[in-house]
């Protein structure tokens, strides 16, 4: 299931360790950091909500996933779902937690039927304190205080902070809100020592020969985790990075980029396919999932795409280049959450690597890009 796993044979291991202070100690020297896109130190985490708890913290394992170019957190959930639960347990034990949520999303049916069976395997008293809850299949949904909003009022749109969940999440309580792989690899550290906290999952995608979820060391290159999906089925225009919410590289400059730690996907776009229509495409999804609650991610989100579709569809205005930069700088930090700014970011990037497809399309109205 994971190409060059150390995951391979790492679903019960016997006895659940010991956490607690030993743990997080473990945990910083290992230098692990969350897998969901911030990677933050996960021993720095579970420290700050052990610190505040009081036996009434909450952990919440974020498995929600509505990225459509990332699949890792499912795959997890479906091929290895007590190495999450054990990673889950440890945290409760460790941060003085007494209710452990497993969010889920929606569409993952398959790692829902695993994780649900999984659960009734463990002992009563892990069984009496967890519950699974299904994310709604929103890409907002997964940003941490949505998650928390979700749980409490069955609406995943995220809130002002501070205070952070962390500080005040479900029902007031300090909440560790930690990534499915984060929650594993921190369980495969209790076990194995802390150099288990030195892989990473990849979901590799688009013009490769096996489209995959990959493990690979962190500080791997781009290229490394596309050989181990096979290598490049065919030639190459570019790379992203990130899923939605990455950045476009140029084939030669993404080729030897060290995978950032919280880097969950990397797609490659074949030469054969426009990457105008890609880009009218990805940004149309992003503005579709904005929570409508902030104007500037709203109405902001939803003029960049209006502009990529024109642009794409050959129908571009004289300034229409001139307005993908301004917008997109003008949305930055303008929301409650940060879904305008990993917006603003991709539309940013293919505007710098894809310059020649776009100058194309906007030369015959006289449009000079810089």
């Amino acid at each position: 299931m994971f190409a060059g796993s150390l995951l391979a044979d790492a679903d019960r291991q016997g006895p659940l360790p010991a956490g607690g202070p030993d743990l997080i100690a473990a945990l910083e020297r290992s230098g692990l950091r969350g897998r969901g896109g911030a990677s933050f130190p996960v021993g720095t985490k579970w420290r700050s909500v052990a610190g505040r708890a009081g036996g009434g913290a909450v952990v919440l394992a974020n498995g929600a996933e509505a990225d459509p170019l990332n699949r890792k957190d499912q795959t997890l959930l479906s091929s290895r779902p007590h190495l999450v639960l054990d990673g889950a347990f440890l945290a409760a034990q460790t941060v003085g937690a007494n209710e452990v949520i497993l969010y889920v999303g929606e569409r993952h049916r398959t790692a829902q039927a695993a994780l649900a069976r999984a659960l009734g395997e463990r002992p009563a008293p892990q069984r009496s304190r967890a519950r699974i809850v299904i994310a709604p299949p929103r890409y907002v949904a997964g940003e941490e205080t949505a998650a928390v909003n979700y749980i409490e009022t069955g609406v995943a749109v995220p809130t002002a902070t501070p205070p952070r969940p962390f500080e005040r999440g479900v029902d007031g309580r300090p909440t560790l809100i930690q990534n499915v792989e984060s929650l594993a690899r921190a369980a495969l550290v209790a076990r194995q020592g802390e150099s288990a906290g030195g892989m990473i999952l990849v979901s590799v995608s688009g013009a490769v020969a096996v489209p995959r979820v990959v493990e690979v060391q962190v500080g791997s290159t781009v290229g490394e985790a596309i050989d181990v999906a096979g290598g490049l089925a065919g030639p190459p225009r570019a790379v992203l990075v990130g899923g939605f919410f990455g950045t476009w590289l140029d084939v030669g400059s993404a080729w030897d980029l060290r995978l950032p730690g919280g880097c969950g996907a990397i797609t490659v776009l074949s030469a054969g396919i426009s990457p105008l229509a890609e880009m009218a495409r990805m940004v149309r999804f992003l503005a579709g999932e904005s929570a409508a609650q902030c104007g500037p991610c709203y109405f902001g989100l939803g003029a960049l795409a209006a502009t990529c579709e024109r642009i794409a569809g050959g129908q571009a205005q004289a300034l229409d280049l001139e307005r993908l930069r301004r917008w997109s700088g003008q949305v930055v930090g303008r929301g409650a959450c940060r879904h305008p700014d990993g917006a603003a970011g991709l539309v940013h990037s293919a505007l710098q690597v894809f310059q020649p497809e776009f100058a194309a399309a906007c030369r015959t109205v006289g449009q000079v890009a810089a």
